[in-house]
């Protein structure tokens, strides 16, 4: 005799399966919104992150070329000294935007002498001594000025000078055109304080991912400069931007 289906059973196993496939749906549903959520989230937070923090760029005591005063934007050079490329865009671009810009942003230099230059702790140092007396931007402009009378070698226009005593020479006279006390600068250039501020800027510089001078941030962004396009008015275009907030 053939055996008999309870058809109770069919459908019930019928309900069970598609009980089973719902809640199934229903998790995998809640799963991807979570992810579609978190992930959203994450990629928020991480383009937040891509900002540094004001503390770590700008900390109190930093020296400004150009000033406006708080709320308005902030650029902050990482610079070198001796670097050629600091120098390049000192001549085309920094002094250009410190005229433009004068009174409208705040225009922060840090202190980032790479190993290769080797006379770009004693530039840092001189600036920061200058510093001292109050008179950082008068000596930032005298050094980037007056690059190749300590920066290059005595016979080239090129390359780099590791000549010491004859750079420490040019900023004792800078100092003095300026009008410092020239024995408190070269004290002030010898001095824990003053090699502190320069390690700090180092210091800053790494935490803010700083691997080549000059390197910019903008409101704590870094900026990226495009391929073939000119510096200064990519610098313009993000100032103004800024400004347009």
């Amino acid at each position: 005799m053939p055996k008999t289906t309870n058809p109770m059973a069919k459908r019930s196993g019928a309900s069970t399966n598609i009980i089973l496939t719902a809640i199934v749906l229903v998790v995998a549903v809640a799963v991807i919104g979570g992810v579609m959520i978190f992930g959203g989230g994450n990629q928020t937070d991480e383009a937040s992150s891509n900002k540094v923090a004001a503390s770590v760029l700008h900390p109190q005591g930093s020296h400004q070329v150009v000033e406006a005063g708080q709320g308005a934007p902030t650029l902050v050079e990482f610079v070198d000294y001796q670097c050629p490329a600091c120098h390049n865009f000192y001549q085309n671009v920094t002094s250009e935007l410190e005229k433009e810009y004068e009174g409208k942003i705040n225009f922060v230099v840090r202190n980032n002498p790479l190993d290769m230059h080797p006379l770009a702790v004693p530039a840092a140092k001189a600036a920061e001594a200058a510093a001292m007396q109050d008179e950082f931007q008068p000596m930032y402009h005298k050094l980037f000025d007056n690059y190749s009378s300590w920066a290059t070698p005595a016979n080239s226009s090129s390359g780099v000078s590791n000549d010491e005593q004859r750079a420490q020479r040019q900023f004792t006279k800078f100092a003095e055109q300026i009008g410092l006390n020239t024995e408190q600068f070269r004290e002030d250039m010898n001095s824990d304080k003053v090699q502190q501020r320069v390690d700090q800027g180092l210091s800053d510089g790494q935490k803010a991912g700083v691997t080549s001078t000059p390197t910019f941030f903008l409101d704590g962004e870094k900026v990226q400069f495009s391929q073939g396009g000119a510096p200064l008015q990519q610098l313009r275009d993000k100032i103004d931007g800024a400004l347009a907030k």
